[in-house]
Parts: C-alpha cells; structure tokens; sequence
C-alpha cells in the first residue's frame, strides 16, 4: 500500500514549484531512496501541519543534519555541543527536527568544509583552539531516513572575501576585480567536491532522503551603503557570487536524486539591508545575536519552515 502525504500517495518526489509561494524545490528521489516507514511519512508531514504532533505509535525518523555555519547558527541562543562550532539549539535543523517529531543528530560546525565531512576539523574561537570535532559523516548510519546538508560556503571562501571587501569610503576601488577570478575558480572547483560528499551520503545512508539547502539573499541589489560598508559594484559581485555557488550546489544535488532548497527567493524583503524585525541575516554589525553575515534565529526558523514545505510537497 502507497503511503499518503495529506490524503495523496507519497512517491517522495518533490516536484518543482509545489512547495508555496516564492519557493523553488528542485529534484527527484531516486527510487528506493524515500523514507521507508509509514511512521516517517506521519513525522515528515507535520512538517507542513505546523508541528502536528505525532502519533505516539510512530518512530521518529533518524535526522541527521549536516553543514557549515549557514546550518550551526553561532551565537545564537543557546549553545550546544562542540563550542567552536557555534551550533545552536535554534539553528534550522532543530527548529525543523522539533516541527515534524524527528530524532535529530545535528553534527553541522563552523568552518567546515566539504573535506570535513569524512576528516576531523579543528575548531577555535577568536584565536584560541577548542579541539577537534570528528567527521561528519561519523553521524550517518543506515537507518537514517532525512539528511540536510548546507555546504560549500567556505570552500568558495565567501565570508572572508566580504570581510576584504568592506569599505567606508565612497571613493575606494570596487573589490570585485580584486577576487573575481579567484571566487570563479572554488566555485568552479566546488562541484566535484560535493558531488563526492552526495556520493558518500548514500553510501552511507541509502535509504535517507537527501535535502540540499543552497545559501540565502544577503544583501539587496546595489547594496545599501552605508549601512551596509560595500560598495554597489561589491554588493552585486557578493551576492552574485553566492547565487553562481547556489547553481552549483542545485546542479550537483539535482544530478545525484537530492531535493534542493532555494532560499533566496524566499528571503526576498529579508536581507542584511532590511529592518531589525525584517531582517534574516545580519549584516557587519549584527542587530541580534547571531553571526557577522549569518542568519539570525529568525532567518534559521524561516529556513526550517521553507525545508519542512518542500518535505510535504
């Protein structure tokens, strides 16, 4: 008997632009890789329920979450696991692990890499070692049934190079030339990266449905100097740059039966450019507790409603 999502039978594929307004879910399960249990297809549909809980008898689904920054939330309230990987108990994975009833493993870290997830990273704040984390991938087992993966950012280097590019002088050099070839290069170099860490996922987890987040709007066309200190030439080139990144990672996740998530359509309005309560991101000097250039707990929670939607589309 086919599971049902909402009355309808659950095929796991998530068909392009049915997951709600200004939301793009790219990407086709392949077969046999869905959630298997009806108790996972009842966890993943409160998802869209609003956190309807779930029935007692149901397992919670096995939910791994995988990632960089984007995904650990530092500095937001509160902290959990690791300190130097700024992980947050109101990142999206948790938010998202709490709406549908899921047994979260959230291993996500600052700093990392794709080389992370099958070597151990070394973390450290401000300067001062705080030890090494395993690999990511150490999370992963057979029996998981959801993996979310935010990855690529520091590969590309993106944080740093718009750290460079921050100016109070109307009258500087646009930094775009400066590392516009370079950001083109990782972005570039990133693809065969991911497309092993997808590989190594199922490899390890062959029954998990694998969700694929790209990264978020930064900041606004032109940008918004000062209040923002990059120039528009800069602000185009950075956001820019993350969109050429988003490609990649859509490209490679849609290539290997994953579901991509783009957050930048629905992050439009929300942008390090916007108001305090409008904001998802912070800009150079955060306005809440949350990362320089990082999502804020509203931005992870607004991530976690835009994943949950694409699991019940």
């Amino acid at each position: 008997m086919k599971r049902l999502f909402n009355g309808r039978p659950f095929t796991g594929v998530v068909p392009r632009g049915r997951a709600g307004k200004g939301l793009v879910v790219e990407g086709r399960a392949r077969k046999g890789r869905v959630v298997r249990s009806a108790a996972g297809a009842l966890v993943l549909a409160g998802a869209a329920l609003g956190g309807t809980a779930v029935p007692a008898s149901a397992a919670a689904v096995e939910y791994v979450a995988l990632g960089d920054s984007m995904a650990s939330g530092p500095l937001i309230p509160d902290i959990t696991g690791p300190i130097g990987c700024g992980r947050s108990t109101h990142n999206y994975a948790h938010e998202l692990a709490s709406k549908i009833g899921a047994s979260l493993r959230d291993v996500t870290c600052s700093g990392a890499k794709t080389t992370h997830m099958t070597q151990s990273q070394s973390t450290s704040v401000g300067g001062v070692d705080t030890g090494t984390v395993p690999p990511q991938f150490d999370a992963l087992t057979a029996s998981t049934a959801l993996v979310t993966l935010t990855i690529g950012g520091n590969d590309v280097g993106l944080v740093g190079i718009a750290q460079d590019c921050a100016t109070l002088d109307p009258t500087a050099t646009p930094c775009k030339g400066k590392f516009e070839d370079e950001v083109a290069q990782r972005t570039s170099d990133l693809g065969p990266k991911l497309s092993a860490v997808l590989d190594g996922i199922r490899a390890r987890s062959p029954q998990a449905r694998i969700v694929v987040t790209g990264y978020g709007l930064y900041i606004k066309r032109n940008g918004c100097w000062p209040v923002q200190p990059v120039l528009p030439t800069d602000a185009n080139f950075l956001q820019g740059s993350v969109n050429a990144m988003n490609d990649v990672i859509r490209q490679q996740t849609t290539a290997h039966g994953g579901t991509y998530i783009d957050l930048v359509t629905p992050s439009a309005g929300h942008d390090a450019c916007q108001s305090a309560s409008a904001r998802w991101v912070e800009g150079y000097v955060p306005v809440h507790s949350a990362a320089p250039l990082h999502p804020n707990a509203q931005g992870e929670a607004a991530y976690a409603a835009v994943i949950g939607a694409a699991l019940n589309a």
